[in-house]
C-alpha cells in the first residue's frame, strides 16, 4: 500500500520492518527513493534533478567508521534529529532566498553590490552558507531513513510569497524575508560578561522592526542601480538598508543554531547521534562567527549612518559610542558566567540551557522575528510539536 504523504505522517517515526532487504544500505536506498517519488524533500529545497544515492551517501566503508552505531534510534534520539532536520529545512529555505538574489550566482546586481559594501566576499559566503544548510537537511533526513524513521517533510507549507524583485524565483516559500523584526540582543550578549542561562536580560544596540531583508520589487529598488558608499539617492539608501538588515539577520539566524546544537547534543544517548549534532553544530558556530564580523561593517565607517527612507530605520555608528558593548570588531565571545558563579568566567557559546537555547526557544525566536509571518496554524502546530518532543528528551545512560 502506498503511504500517504502528509505532515503528520512524515514525522510519525513508525515504519513497518522490511523483510526482503539484505542490508541497511539497500533498506535506506529503497526508503530514500520512496521519498523522492513522493513530494521530494530535495525538490522542495530547489535542487530537483540532483542525484543522491543513499548507498554512495553512506559510503562503502560506512560500517567500518569509528563510532558507528547500529540498530534503530531511541525515541529521544529520533526526536532530536527530527527537530534538527526541520530547523535545517527552514534555514535552507531562507538561505535559498538570499542566494537567489544576492549569492555569487544571484540575479539582483544592486542587492549584490549593497551586500558587497559590507564585505566583498559576501556573495560567495551566502552561496556557501546555503550549500551547507542544504547538505545538513539532506544528511539528517537520509540518516533518519537509514535508521528506519520517517524523514521530516515541510513541503505542504511552502505557501508564502516570494520577492517580486529581479533574481527571485516565483515559488512558494516556508519563510518570510519581506518584513522582519531582527532581535539584536546577540550582539550585546557576546560582548557582555553576562549569560542568559544565569538570568541576564540583554538588549541589542539598536532596533530593526518591520524591515525587509531582501528587495521587494524592481520599482522600490531598481536592480541595476549603483550602490555607492555612502548611498546618494533614496533608492540607493533603501537598498543599502535592506542589505544591512540582511547582514544582521544572517548573524541572528546562525547564533540560534550556535546555541541550539549544544543544547540538543546534551540530550543525545547514542554516540553517533552525539557525533552528528556536535559536528553540524560546529559549522553553525562557524557561520555565526563569520556573519557577526560582517554585520559590524554596516554600523561602522564609512557605511554607518544609512537611513531607510521608507521605514526610517537608521544604522548608527556603533564605534562612535566608545563602549565595548558596541564596538564592532569585538566579535569573539567575552568570558562570562558558566556552570557556576563560583567558577572563573569562561568564553563559551551561550545560552545552552533548554529554556533559553532549546528547540521551543528557537521556534519562538523565529516566530518573533516574523520569519513565519503568514504561515498556517497547521505549520505552527507541527513545528511546535517537533520542538516540544526534542526539548522533552532526557538523556539515557
Amino acid at each position: 500500500m502506498k503511504k500517504t504523504n502528509s505532515p503528520s505522517a512524515v514525522v510519525s517515526g513508525t515504519n513497518s520492518p522490511e523483510t526482503n532487504l539484505s542490508s541497511p544500505e539497500e533498506n535506506v536506498q529503497r526508503h530514500w527513493e520512496g521519498v523522492v517519488k513522493r513530494r521530494s524533500f530535495l525538490k522542495g529545497l530547489g535542487i530537483a534533478g540532483a542525484t543522491l544515492s543513499a548507498t554512495a551517501f553512506l559510503g562503502k566503508e560506512s560500517k567500518a567508521q569509528a563510532g558507528r552505531s547500529s540498530g534503530k534510534l531511541s525515541k529521544g534520539d529520533a526526536a532530536l534529529l527530527k527537530f534538527a532536520a526541520a530547523a535545517e529545512i527552514i534555514e535552507a529555505d531562507l538561505w535559498q532566498q538570499y542566494n537567489e538574489l544576492g549569492g555569487v550566482q544571484g540575479g539582483n546586481p544592486a542587492y549584490i553590490a549593497a551586500l558587497s559594501n559590507l564585505d566583498g566576499d559576501m556573495p560567495q559566503y551566502i552561496a556557501d552558507n546555503t550549500d551547507d544548510e542544504l547538505s545538513h537537511a539532506a544528511f539528517l533526513n537520509a540518516y533518519l531513513i537509514l535508521k528506519g524513521e520517517e524523514p521530516v517533510d515541510l513541503d505542504a507549507f511552502r505557501t508564502l510569497p516570494s520577492s517580486q524583485a529581479s533574481g527571485a524565483k516565483n515559488i512558494g516559500r516556508l519563510t518570510n524575508l519581506l518584513k522582519l523584526n531582527v532581535d539584536l540582543s546577540w550582539y550585546t550578549r557576546y560582548r557582555s560578561t553576562q549569560n542568559p542561562d544565569f538570568g541576564a536580560k540583554l538588549q541589542g544596540p539598536f532596533t530593526i522592526d518591520n524591515e525587509p531583508a531582501i528587495p521587494l520589487n524592481d520599482t522600490d529598488t531598481p536592480p541595476n542601480q549603483p550602490q555607492p558608499v555612502p548611498p546618494a539617492t533614496p533608492q540607493e539608501a533603501r537598498m543599502q538598508a535592506i542589505a544591512n538588515t540582511a547582514g544582521f539577520h544572517f548573524a541572528f539566524i546562525e547564533q540560534g543554531g550556535a546555541s541550539l546544537y549544544p543544547t540538543l547534543a546534551l540530550k543525545a544517548t547514542d554516540a553517533e547521534v552525539l557525533r552528528i549534532l556536535i559536528s553540524i553544530g560546529g559549522v553553525e558556530i562557524d557561520h555565526f562567527g563569520l556573519w557577526h564580523d560582517k554585520a559590524g561593517n554596516a554600523v561602522s565607517q564609512p557605511l554607518a549612518g544609512v537611513v531607510d527612507p521608507e521605514t526610517g530605520l537608521t544604522f548608527p555608528d556603533l564605534n562612535a559610542r566608545n563602549s565595548e558593548l558596541d564596538q564592532t570588531n569585538l566579535i569573539l565571545p567575552e568570558p562570562c558566567e558558566f556552570i557556576s558563579k563560583s567558577l572563573p568566567p569562561c568564553s563559551v557559546i551561550r545560552p545552552t540551557l533548554t529554556k533559553n537555547g532549546g528547540a521551543v526557544a528557537t521556534i519562538k525566536a523565529f516566530t518573533d522575528d516574523l520569519l513565519f509571518l503568514g504561515q498556517s496554524p497547521a505549520f505552527f502546530s507541527l513545528v511546535q510539536k517537533l520542538a516540544v518532543e526534542a526539548d522533552s528528551v532526557k538523556r539515557g545512560l
